[in-house]
This record gives C-alpha cells, structure tokens and sequence, in this order.
C-alpha cells in the first residue's frame, strides 16, 4: 500500500483545479493587460478568480493580491506594515517563536534595520494566548504578525480573539493562514484580520501561486516592481492558469468544508491515539486547538531521517517537520521552541492527511510506525542506554 501523508508540504492537485486550468494553456492565453479581445478574456478570467477568492476569505475583491506564493505574500505584509509603522516612528514587531521561516526570515532582515521583534513564549500548551499579545503591545508596536495554524505540528492559535486585541489597540494584523485555508472557516472581516497569506499548493491547488488578502486604505509597499499589474502592488504578468486553478481549489475545499473537517479529524484522532502507544513518545502541538488533519510526534532514541526512509520503504510518505528546511541537519526551531530538548527533536515525525486519505491507510500507518520504531531503536546505542540506565528517559 501506498500512502501519502505528507499534505502539509503539498497536496495532490484536484480534478476541480486541473479542469479550471486547462483553458487557459491554449484557448484563453492572451496578457490580461492587453486591450485587445484575446487579452480581455483573460482580465475577464482574472477578475472572476480575483471575485472567487475574496467571496472565500470574506472580503472586497480589491482588497486581494496575487501572489507566486504564501512566501512572496508574507514577505509583502510584513514590510508594507514594517514600513507604515516606521513613518509613524513605530518599529516595533510581535511574533510567535514558531512562524515559518517565510515570517521570521523577514523579521530577520528588519531587525538589521532597527526594528524590535518580540517573540512570544510558545511552550505552554505549544499555543499562545490573546493576553499574550495584549500584554506584549506597546506604544511603538506596528504590527502583531501570527500564524494562523502552525505548519509543523498543527496548533491553530485564536485569531479572532488576537485580532480583536490589536482592532482595540490600533495595530495592524497580519497572519499567515497557509496551513488554514481551505481546512479551517475564515473570515478576515469577522475575525478582525488585516492582512492574511495562502497558497495554491496546500488546498489541492497548483504550485508557485498565492495570494495576500490587504484590508482596504493598507499601504502596500511593493516588494516586486516591474509593471501596473495587481493594481500597481506587483510588478509581472499574471499567472492566469495558476490563478483560476488556485481559485477553483480554494472554492471546492471551502465548500466541502463541512463533511472533510470531521472526516479528516476523525482519521488524525485515530492515529494520534494509537501511536500515543508507542513508549517514550510524545504529542506535538494543542491536543484540542489543532488542524484535521496533523500528527506530530516525538520519539526517544531514535533519530528522523532514519524514521522517513524506513517508512518510505513500507510505502508511507512522511515528514519531521517542515518541507522548506528539510536540508537542514539542525532540529526543527518549532520543536525546540515548545520545549523538545535537541535529542529528542530529532526523532520526529509529521503525518498529515486530507480529504484523499482513507480508514485503510490510517491501519497502514498504525501498522508500521511502531514497527519502524521499534527497529531502529534496537539498533540504537542511545536507546541500549536508556533501557540499561546509562542516560535517563526524556519522555
């Protein structure tokens, strides 16, 4: 059997967003900035996916951004708040020890240029709290930048109640709602969002395109020039077929929403449980604030890579953690920031399904994790001294 529980580095595409593409390979190609009729197919075709996408986030249409991704979009929030905020002589930033390289990269960059970031404590619960980021705004704060449901090890934080503290206190608010879109309800209105990230290729949509929802009257600051494009916010041709793709994806998981969230969440219980088992383990991320479809474990004595090879020979396809560092031979700064000391971080394991996934992959899954487990650390001389009291156990 196999199967692929990997959905939070990207999902299979749909036939809904293959069959939204197509037309624009070749029938519908011309440059929606053309007057001529074959362009204005095409802003026809942009407009309507531009419509599709803010009808699922709760917003104006003008009020979204084309995006080559989640990355490009976070990238834009951060800075065009960064620099709002410093023309009002405002520099300082609130961020959670656990955001995605794409966010605390950026953070990186402004904290060269004199900005002050606060990172809020993530270790217990592996959430924050509202009160958190109340407590955390001062008078110079420009922005609360926060995840919307963490990409490793699946905690959704409360959104709606961070963004009625900064709404209450005049900071704009930004969250990366990568991992959320298409599995969780948004409304950027409601929830008192400013400025929200997604992309294509987490909701069965293509890669290489995203979007950046910006509240009206927002002065976006370009971070790619080049043309009048995106109403002069992003310089380069758009990505037609990506787009509509993109759109029609984020429509028919938003309409399944509903019947997949249950079903998906059922499935991730049932293995949480089972691989709860498993001695010395232990559950990443909030047990009840969690996405559908997360698993996240840390095993003792045993190390990661080890982990996904063997399983990828017993026909599972997994990760330890985020995608976009898996070169990277240090542990994941998400674990570590919710408390894994470096040994044990190291023996992690990510299962993330979807709609796609079945009750018989799930067995498959539960079947062969402990087995894996349960050979490496046979081979292990970290776990011989564990068992003969040489080092003390972890978890």
């Amino acid at each position: 059997m196999h199967v692929y529980a990997d959905n939070a580095a990207t999902t299979k595409m749909s036939p809904v967003a293959i069959n939204a593409m197509l037309p624009y390979f070749d029938k519908i190609y011309g440059n929606p900035s053309s007057l001529h009729s074959v362009g204005q197919e095409a802003r026809e075709a942009l407009d309507a996916a531009r419509d599709t996408v803010a009808a699922c986030l709760g917003c104006e249409s003008r009020e979204i951004i084309f995006t080559s991704g989640g990355s490009e979009a976070d990238n834009q929030a951060i800075i065009s708040a960064a620099r709002i905020g410093a023309r009002k002589n405002k520099k300082h930033i609130i961020t959670t020890a656990f955001e995605h390289h794409a966010v605390l990269h950026t953070l990186n960059k402004l904290e060269k240029e004199g900005f002050e970031v606060t990172y809020l404590d993530v270790r217990k619960g592996h959430n924050i709290t509202a009160q958190q980021v109340a407590d955390a705004i001062r008078e110079d704060t420009c922005l609360v930048t926060v995840m919307y449901a963490n990409n490793e090890i699946g905690s959704v934080l409360p959104i709606a109640e961070i963004g009625a503290v900064c709404r209450q206190r005049g900071v704009l608010f930004h969250t990366d709602a990568v991992q959320a879109a298409g599995h969780i309800h948004i409304n950027v209105k409601e929830q008192n969002i400013d400025m929200l990230s997604l992309s294509g290729h987490k909701f069965h949509g293509p890669k290489g395109v995203g979007a950046l929802y910006a509240r009206r009257g927002i002065a976006l600051v370009n971070v790619i020039e080049g043309g009048a494009q995106e109403r002069g916010k992003r310089g380069g041709t758009e990505n037609i077929a990506g787009i509509c793709g993109m759109a029609a994806a984020l429509k028919d998981a938003c309409d399944h929403i509903d019947e997949n969230m249950p079903r998906v969440a059922a499935m991730r219980d049932r293995l949480i449980e089972g691989l709860s088992r498993i001695p010395h383990c232990a559950l990443n991320g909030d047990r009840v604030n969690r996405l559908p479809g997360n698993v996240s474990f840390c095993f003792e004595g045993i190390e990661g890579e080890s982990l996904l090879l063997l399983l990828d020979a017993k026909g599972v396809c997994a990760s330890s953690g985020s995608a976009c560092t898996s070169g990277s031979l240090d542990p994941s700064h998400v674990l570590l920031a919710i408390g894994r000391v470096h040994d044990v971080a190291h023996g992690s394991l990510r299962l993330s399904l979807c709609e796609y996934n079945t009750d018989e992959e799930v067995d498959h899954i539960l079947k062969v994790v402990p087995e894996v487990v349960s050979y490496l650390r046979n081979m292990s001389p970290v776990w011989r001294d564990l068992q003969t009291g040489k080092r003390q156990y972890i978890l």
